[in-house]
């Protein structure tokens, strides 16, 4: 018996706990789970060690479940060092995935397999996710037997020792793979391909060399590789797909090509048995090597190029991973010292130097710089950053040298965040793939059935030799019809479209966020820190008994211990006018009203209208006054109350982004209402909705307000988005049709949301929804052009055009035509990267 703590992410309620605890308890090696939704953990007893990815494929695709960020269990690490040797993980590399194969049709969700292969529902080639080692090694160029992970010089000789690179990817293993047999494939195939074409000439010049019989068999010999090495492997994926009775692409492919191969081979062994409409002009059966070798070939290059365009499509994942640096410089007692990356340290101090990426997410701690973030951001203008600022890993030093301290290392950054993001949201299942799905589902045996009915139709209506007329259409039929530019219609567009979104700082969940984003009607916004500036500022403060020093010692005091933005504000204030802070006692948030506390035995308030009602302070008309006047200016006004006594109030201000009207302007220009749900009061509220030209708003709402006017907009058939800050407004976030997190560097709220804004304003909503109408309009393409290309070639292919036209499509070109159905789509699909958003 043994007990292994993991992390288990995904999780929001008691009935995710309660999914999560059953999932695992039917797997028959779990004999108790303990799930923590508040920690995100599970403890789970199991009588023999259960494999990571067992683990996941029980929870399926809604949870994720890794090891903690500690590391693994000791039961687990025992079990690891007595068989390998210890080795760092990548840092940005969601542990259930590393270094995983999956299906790029998607045909089993989430599900990964830890080797190379051929999916067993679809018999695609399973595709690597994007991982990049992160490990540095050095070697020595003259004895390359020599490898450390530290610079340094040769033991053996002296010479300094040199970077390694570590990491070969298996995509490009398999990529090479497939183009060593496609040079074998041409080898034998086109003396095949001209043998049987200089034999349609009358005479046959050829056979002043050898007769047609012993030609016959020189084909069958250079046909040998093709169809026993090269292309074997798309019989063996045909036969699985028979068994399993998941019928695909190859399953056709298998059939036509088998039916063509063994035809020829028993007509070269056997053509005494064949009926005399078989026979050539020169009295020997009709055989189709030529035919069988050239179609192997031609699916052998669509895997091919496929296996290219796929590298492609995730080019923005790799992009991302390319980001993160392998080393940095630590400061240690003033000495700089080249480290990995892998050891660095929370606390621990680093050298930018100028034209380096900042290694990890921390804080300035000497000097300053100018930083582009563009590849975080999408904003192409560096930022500067001074002493107390945040700074991004992969982000890029400019030409300062700065000292940062480590704030967030390996998987906890913003970069390793996004990747896992990109990762999982790429790998996700837009809900019009359903369609597609469905189609796939009943397409092949209904391309069989065509098939069938094709030979029969020539075989009792065609004209002589009708035998080889139903045949030659048969396999035409089989070859041409491809599923799999249907599978692929949607995962790819997905794909590159997340990828684009991550490259402008727009990062996507999942597909049906992706999806949802087009059909979007209606945006809720809330106003601080969404249009405006998030940075509110205390402006002046008023004390009704003329001693405001006194009055800001003691809200300071009391806000210290509070992490809203506005608390920052009078905290920052005090700081700058040098005023002592003491401690309070009895703290308290009062959600959507303010706060409250004891300072020397008096009771603090500061707070709105609502915090006042709520202790029983009376706000004098007087009073109000003044205070509507500073709001109808758009200020945000706090009044100050001691022991029930209204003793003062105070302004801030916080400026709308410069981003803000011109995005709004835009949404509403594209029929989008835009609403503006905030806590603040009226006034404020509705002098900012007039400088914006909102459709509407309505101010004082607290979080379950938002959420209450959200669920009435969706009574009316509204599809909402609602842009928050992914925390305060979660419960709105949660119910929305879409949820958009607001964030700023490291800040950003990456879980709290459907789609996160890293830049963080309102014209990267602008961006997602140019984006999803993009997305969404590729998809339709490559749908359209999926149905439109099976619709209108398997008929071809049958020979409707034969008895008009006296036109036939031979099985080679309905092979390339096949070939090159999935690569369009491909194809299709890479041009989002170019689109502009």
């Amino acid at each position: 018996m043994m007990t292994h703590n993991y992390q288990v992410t995904g999780m929001t309620c008691s009935g995710c706990e309660n999914k999560v605890k059953s999932s695992l308890l039917l797997l028959p090696e779990v004999t108790a789970v303990d799930v923590s939704k508040d920690t995100k953990s599970a403890k789970i007893t199991m009588t023999n060690h259960i494999d990571l990815a067992v683990l996941q494929q029980a929870l399926g695709n809604h949870y994720q479940i890794s090891l903690p960020s500690g590391g693994a269990s000791t039961e687990e690490k025992k079990s690891c060092c007595a068989t390998h040797t210890h080795q760092k993980a990548p840092i940005i590399v969601h542990p259930a995935q590393a270094g995983k194969f999956y299906c790029p049709m998607h045909c089993e969700g989430d599900k990964v397999y830890d080797k190379a292969g051929s999916c067993p529902v679809c018999g695609m080639d399973l595709v690597q996710q994007p991982i990049i080692n992160h490990s540095v090694e050095y070697t020595c160029p003259m004895h390359p037997e020599i490898i450390t992970d530290k610079p340094g010089d040769c033991p053996i000789c002296g010479m300094d020792l040199v970077r390694k690179e570590t990491s070969i990817s298996e995509e490009n293993k398999s990529y090479k793979n497939l183009l060593g047999k496609m040079k074998i494939s041409l080898l034998f195939t086109i003396p095949i391909f001209i043998i049987a074409m200089v034999g349609m000439f009358h005479p046959n010049p050829l056979n002043r060399i050898m007769d047609d019989e012993k030609w016959n068999w020189v084909q069958f010999i250079l046909s040998i590789p093709v169809v026993f090495y090269t292309c074997w492997m798309f019989f063996v994926r045909a036969y699985k797909s028979i068994i399993t009775w998941n019928l695909n692409m190859f399953t056709l492919i298998g059939i036509g090509a088998g039916v063509a191969f063994l035809f020829s081979v028993f007509g070269l062994l056997f053509p005494h048995l064949f009926p005399q409409e078989f026979e050539s002009d020169h009295g020997s059966v009709h055989l189709y090597f030529e035919a069988t070798t050239v179609i192997l070939t031609l699916v052998l290059l669509g895997q091919l190029m496929e296996a290219k365009a796929h590298d492609k499509t995730s080019g923005a994942i790799k992009a991302l991973l390319k980001l993160a640096p392998t080393e940095a410089i630590v400061v240690v007692n003033g000495i700089d010292q080249p480290i990995s990356i892998h050891d660095i340290k929370k606390g621990d101090l680093l050298r930018v130097k100028p034209g380096d990426k900042i290694p990890v997410d921390g804080k300035i701690n000497q000097g300053f710089s100018s930083v582009d973030e563009s590849m975080i951001t999408g904003e192409p203008i560096p930022a500067d950053r001074k002493e107390g600022d945040n700074v991004i890993a992969g982000t890029i030093n400019g030409t300062r040298s700065f000292v940062m301290q480590a704030d967030k290392i390996g998987s906890e950054t913003l970069l390793a965040q996004i990747v896992q993001m990109v990762e999982d949201a790429s790998r996700s299942r837009a809900p019009i793939q359903k369609l597609a799905d469905t189609i796939a589902k009943y397409f092949v045996p209904i391309v069989v059935v065509i098939a069938i009915i094709t030979f029969f139709i020539w075989q009792q209506f065609g004209p002589e030799p009708r035998l080889i007329y139903g045949l030659i259409n048969a396999v035409a039929v089989l070859i041409i019809a491809c599923p799999c530019a249907l599978g692929l219609a949607t995962p790819m567009s997905v794909m590159v479209g997340v990828g684009k979104g991550a490259q402008v700082g727009v990062l996507i969940k999942n597909a049906e966020a992706l999806e949802k984003m087009n059909k979007v009607d209606v945006l809720v916004i809330d106003k601080t820190g969404t249009i405006t500036e998030g940075k509110p500022s205390l402006e002046k403060i008023v004390s009704f008994d003329n001693n405001e020093d006194d009055l800001l010692k003691k809200i300071a005091s009391l806000n210290q211990q509070s992490e809203h933005p506005l608390a920052k504000a009078v905290v920052d204030f005090a700081k700058a006018k040098s005023v002592k802070l003491v401690s309070v006692n009895d703290f308290e948030t009062i959600v959507g009203k303010g706060v409250v506390g004891t300072y020397e035995g008096s009771k603090i308030s500061l707070g709105n209208q609502k915090l006042m009602e709520h202790i029983g302070a009376i706000v004098s008309a007087s009073i109000a006054e003044k205070v509507i006047a500073e709001q109808q200016l758009g200020k945000t006004v706090s009044y100050i109350a001691i022991d029930e006594q209204i003793a003062g109030y105070i302004t801030i201000t916080d400026a709308i982004k410069e981003t803000s009207k011109n995005a709004i302007a835009e949404l509403l220009n594209q029929g989008i209402e835009v609403i503006m749900l905030t806590g603040d009061n009226e006034n404020t509220a509705k002098t900012v909705a007039e400088e914006l030209k909102l459709s509407s708003f309505k101010a004082g709402c607290l979080p379950e307000d938002k959420l209450k006017e959200i669920k009435k907009l969706q009574a009316t058939g509204k599809i909402v988005a609602m842009a928050g800050d992914g925390i305060n407004d979660a419960p709105a976030l949660a119910q929305a049709d879409v949820g958009i997190a607001m964030g700023t560097g490291t800040d950003v709220a990456i879980e709290s949301a459907k789609i996160t804004l890293v830049k963080g304003n309102l014209q990267s909503i602008v961006r997602a929804k140019k984006l999803s109408h993009h997305v969404m309009r590729n998809i339709k393409q490559n749908l359209f052009f999926a149905f439109f290309y099976n619709v209108l070639g398997i008929p071809i292919a049958a020979g409707v055009l034969y008895p008009v036209f006296g036109l036939l499509l031979s099985p080679m070109i309905a092979a390339l035509a096949m070939s090159f159905s999935s690569v369009s789509v491909i194809g299709n699909a890479l041009r989002l990267r170019t689109v502009k958003i």
